[in-house]
């Protein structure tokens, strides 16, 4: 194809610019994002609407959804065992970001070494991860078990012990995962600082904190995001570990969401519950990003 010189810039014989060219080379078609994006609006939106509409009407499972107004939000602001609900949530969220993000973080960056018997060790830690939510608080609760577990007390008994233990059990699980995480961002920071900061004579625990830390920002804060959401949406863990008790002290929002729509059948309700729980997770997120400046961040490469 031949070119030829024109006013504006060279041109092929179809009269495109080279330039256009270039920017178009390499993209995938939009059309491929189709299949995920009807996917994700069928599984995802759609729902979250659904309930969000739920929330403004009374509806027990049967017969028709009658319109109610504000009621059920009114009722949500009004519940005292927001409060409660809301200050649980909080806390596991906080102490469960605070605990996963340290040991997957010094896990992520000891995996990100080249030698065989770390990747072996990081297939292996990864193997928790895959297994169900509902798996691995079944298998916990048998060896929390005050009669016949590892634990001759009641550690689901009392308020500690139970919070305690939600947090353990989540962080076996997803602790792989954070860990995948900051495992990849680590193998892209440049060897050169590494070996830049070896010749000024800067030890490994100088490194970790002047080089490796900053420059995994923004996979930290991909990273917290995730846990932060995560810890908003533990349902399974609760339920099946504690039931929200003892008491009503594990009773965190998902939980409140589920005594409404399936033990008191008050689905208008129990969506009103879910839209607030969905629209704090998202505007603590965005608050997250919005804080950590992860939204500057342009390239795609960490540290450069």
């Amino acid at each position: 194809m031949s070119v030829t010189q024109v006013k504006g810039g060279p041109r092929n014989d179809a009269g495109r610019p080279r330039s256009a060219r270039r920017n178009r080379a390499g993209r995938p078609s939009a059309a491929l994002a189709v299949p995920g994006v009807l996917f994700f609006a069928f599984f995802a939106i759609a729902p979250m609407l659904l309930a969000f509409y739920l929330s403004f009407t009374k509806w027990n499972g049967l017969g028709d959804p009658q319109p109610t107004g504000l009621a059920n939000w009114r009722k949500l602001l009004g519940d005292e065992r927001l409060t409660q609900s809301l200050t649980v949530t909080v806390a596991l969220t906080v102490v469960s970001w605070a605990f996963q993000t340290v040991i997957s973080l010094l896990l992520g960056v000891w995996a990100a070494g080249r030698q065989r018997n770390r990747a072996v060790l990081s297939a292996i830690f990864f193997v928790p991860f895959l297994l169900s939510s509902t798996a691995i608080s079944l298998l916990f609760y048998a060896l929390l078990d005050p009669n016949f577990g590892i634990i001759h007390q009641d550690t689901l008994g009392t308020t500690s012990g139970a919070f305690l233990a939600i947090v353990f059990v989540g962080g076996w699980q997803f602790i792989p995962f954070h860990t995948l995480i900051y495992q990849g961002g680590a193998r892209q920071i440049p060897e050169v600082l590494y070996q830049a900061a070896a010749i000024d004579g800067a030890g490994r625990l100088r490194q970790f904190f002047s080089i490796t830390l900053p420059q995994l920002r923004n996979t930290a804060t991909t990273s917290g995001v995730l846990m932060v959401v995560g810890s908003l949406t533990y349902f399974e863990t609760v339920l099946i570990l504690t039931q929200g008790g003892p008491g009503t002290d594990t009773a965190i929002l998902p939980y409140l969401m589920y005594e409404a729509g399936f033990k008191s059948y008050d689905f208008g309700y129990a969506s009103a519950v879910a839209s607030f729980l969905v629209l704090a997770a998202t505007a603590l997120s965005l608050l997250m990003v919005k804080l950590s400046g992860f939204g500057a961040m342009r390239s795609t490469r960490e540290g450069m």
